[in-house]
């Protein structure tokens, strides 16, 4: 019997400050995951974390946040568990180590740690409307898939998860 959180867990990591429109689309990216059937794994505060957890809750899925803080009264309303590490930053390595993808939206220094850790760890990283990484010389870096649209990355964060799940 398949239990709830049997399928892929995917981080959606980006700014706690997005302007609107990355706001729109981190809640695209929550609920295209959601009818996917995947866990959503935030930092379970504002920003890009609530616009996620709040598409995905709304289309009744399940929603980790992993709280920088103590507190987990200061988790967003959206999440189905908070965990409260006391970590501060440092729990942006929880977020990545507990997903089997990455979904960047928009792009802030906390989402470039988050970004640079699953790229570290091999995860699948795709980035919308998020950070771009080049070289000393300028030039392309291997790392995170850029996608157009919130169902494009999330199609692309799946098909990474699944590879990655299914590999011995």
């Amino acid at each position: 019997m398949a239990m709830p959180g049997d399928g892929p867990y995917v981080a959606v990591v980006g700014p706690s400050d997005p302007d609107p429109e990355c706001y729109a689309l981190a809640m695209e990216v929550g609920r295209l995951l959601a009818e996917h059937g995947v866990t959503v794994v935030c930092g379970g505060l504002g920003g890009v974390m609530e616009a996620a957890s709040l598409g995905a809750s709304g289309a009744g899925g399940q929603v980790l946040g992993i709280l920088p803080g103590r507190d987990r009264g200061d988790a967003n309303p959206f999440l189905t568990l908070a965990v409260a590490t006391g970590l501060g930053e440092i729990r942006n390595g929880l977020v990545v180590r507990a997903s089997d993808a990455v979904v960047s939206v928009g792009g802030s220094w906390g989402t470039l740690s988050e970004v640079a850790l699953a790229q570290r760890l091999g995860l699948p990283v795709v980035s919308l409307q998020g950070w771009s990484v080049v070289n000393q010389d300028g030039g392309s870096v291997v790392g995170p898939i850029t996608a157009s649209s919130a169902a494009e990355a999330v199609e692309v964060a799946l098909g990474g998860a699944e590879q990655r799940r299914a590999r011995p």
